[in-house]
């Protein structure tokens, strides 16, 4: 059975989750229920129009950054610097980009106007964080998620308006970054092809502590 949340931030043990990873419902995305959502490795993801879901799949897609796979094309962007890399420059221009983009299987975006808000009060405390990859002066790809300074960077969303810039945003942070496992959440055969592979969430948590 699905827990409805009140406005007492706390959620019922992860392990309560469905086979799907959904754990909860309700509640609100206070910048106090994220943090502490993401201390215990909830996030929420809910379309438009739908009520607020909270999910903790287990296997948790996850990369470590030592399995990071760069194929040679990349490599050659790399090498002569394709793009330039920004972080935390344009993080309102990155989530905004992120919402419009058309996704496969999706009827509408989850990253609502409610959303946005939610995740730029985090940027504004320190918690939330950007790529920005620009080509010339134009912002041409980027991605966002969520750090609390544990050392596992929590990824939200990717867009792309040139072929590879995300690609070339994400490597560039796993590489720079020193973050000892980026959450990738759920998996998709894109991040699989970058390294990205499933784990149990119980191991998958003792990364958050």
């Amino acid at each position: 059975m699905i827990t409805y949340l009140t406005e007492k931030i706390e959620f019922p043990e992860v392990d309560k989750a469905t086979k799907e990873g959904l754990l909860a419902m309700g509640g609100d995305l206070s910048v106090e229920r994220l943090i502490y959502a993401y201390s215990k490795g909830i996030f929420p993801w809910f379309e438009n129009k739908e009520p607020l879901l909270w999910w903790s799949p287990d296997p948790r897609s996850v990369l470590f950054p030592e399995d990071l796979k760069i194929s040679k094309s990349m490599a050659k962007l790399l090498e002569r610097k394709a793009f330039n890399i920004t972080y935390n420059r344009a993080f309102n221009d990155v989530i905004g980009n992120c919402s419009k983009i058309n996704r496969k299987d999706q009827l509408g975006t989850w990253i609502t106007q409610e959303m946005i808000t939610a995740y730029t009060n985090l940027f504004n405390l320190g918690f939330a964080k950007s790529v920005e990859v620009w080509q010339n002066n134009d912002l041409v790809g980027g991605l966002y998620g969520i750090d609390l300074g544990n050392g596992v960077f929590c990824g939200e969303s990717m867009f792309t308006k040139v072929s590879n810039a995300s690609k070339y945003g994400f490597i560039s942070m796993v590489t720079q970054q020193n973050y000892k496992l980026i959450d990738c959440q759920l998996h998709t055969n894109h991040l699989e092809s970058l390294g990205a592979k499933d784990i149990p969430r119980s191991e998958f948590l003792k990364y958050l502590v």
